[in-house]
C-alpha cells in the first residue's frame, strides 16, 4: 500500500492493531550515518542513482520516494523511524532490524546499531537479523543478550549458520524452502519471509493459510500485507 522502508509506511503499519512488528533494513552512507532502505541501489525506489554507500546523508535525503496522491517521501535515518515506533513498543510492538551488509559489507555497522539502541534503552525490543553469520556474530559479542535471527533462503541453511557458532536465535528462512521436518525446528523461533509484491504493485489478492505455514514449524511471518489478517 505504501513505499517500503518509510516513514509513511512505517506510520500505517504501527497503527494495526494486534501487528507483533515491524521489520526494516539498515545501510550507511558515505559519512556514516544509518539509513533505513531495502536496495543497495537507490534506482529502483528513488529518483536517483547508484549505491547507498556512495551517497552521503546530505545527498541521500534530497532524493525522492514517490507514493499515490503525489505524496513524496524521503529515506529515514535509524533515529527517525526510532523516534516514530519507540511509543508503540511499550505497547508490545518489536523492531526487526536487518543489517542490510552481505553484499556490501559496511564497517562499524555493529557497533553502530548496539550502541544508538542502547543509548536508548530500547534493547528489550529489537531483533537484528543478517544474511552474514560472521555479522551476526559481532552482534552477539558486542551485546550477548541480542535477539537475533539468521537470514537464508532455506531453513536447513539457517541451522546451519546457526549452529556453526553465529549466535543466532531464531531462523530467518524464506517460507516455501522450509526442508525440514517439524519436530527439527522445535524450540526455534521460525520467521518466514516473503519475495515480491514491493510498492507499487497492486494487492495480491489472496490470503494466505498460515495454519498450513504453522503446520510446517513456521512461527512468525513477515507480510507487505499485514492488514487482510489483522
Amino acid at each position: 500500500m505504501y513505499p517500503e522502508n518509510t516513514l509513511l509506511a512505517f506510520s500505517k503499519a504501527k497503527s494495526i492493531n494486534k501487528l507483533t512488528g515491524i521489520e526494516l533494513d539498515i545501510q550507511m552512507s558515505k559519512d556514516g550515518h544509518m539509513v533505513v532502505f531495502h536496495d543497495e541501489r537507490v534506482d529502483r525506489v528513488t529518483n536517483g542513482i547508484g549505491e547507498v554507500r556512495l551517497h552521503s546523508l546530505s545527498d541521500l535525503k534530497k532524493l525522492r520516494i514517490r507514493a499515490e496522491n503525489g505524496i513524496e517521501e524521503r529515506i529515514p535515518t535509524i533515529e527517525e523511524v526510532l523516534d516514530l515506533l519507540e511509543p508503540s513498543f511499550e505497547k508490545g510492538l518489536k523492531l526487526n532490524i536487518e543489517l542490510k551488509n552481505s553484499d556490501c559489507p559496511y564497517d562499524g555497522m555493529e557497533e553502530k546499531i548496539i550502541d544508538l539502541i542502547h543509548t536508548r534503552d530500547v534493547q528489550n525490543y529489537i531483533i537484528y537479523s543478517s544474511f552474514s553469520a560472521i555479522s551476526l556474530e559481532k552482534i552477539k559479542k558486542i551485546d550477548p543478550l541480542a535477539e537475533t535471527g539468521i537470514l537464508d533462503r532455506k531453513v536447513s541453511d539457517c541451522l546451519f549458520k546457526l549452529r556453526g557458532g553465529c549466535g543466532a536465535t531464531a531462523l530467518h528462512p524464506h517460507w516455501k524452502d522450509i526442508d525440514l521436518e517439524i519436530d527439527k525446528l522445535k524450540g526455534y523461533n521460525v520467521r518466514a519471509w516473503f519475495t515480491g509484491h514491493l510498492y507499487p504493485e497492486k494487492p495480491t489478492g489472496v490470503k494466505l493459510n498460515l495454519e498450513d505455514l504453522e503446520s510446517k514449524g513456521i512461527t512468525d511471518v513477515f507480510l507487505n500485507e499485514p492488514e487482510i489478517y489483522l
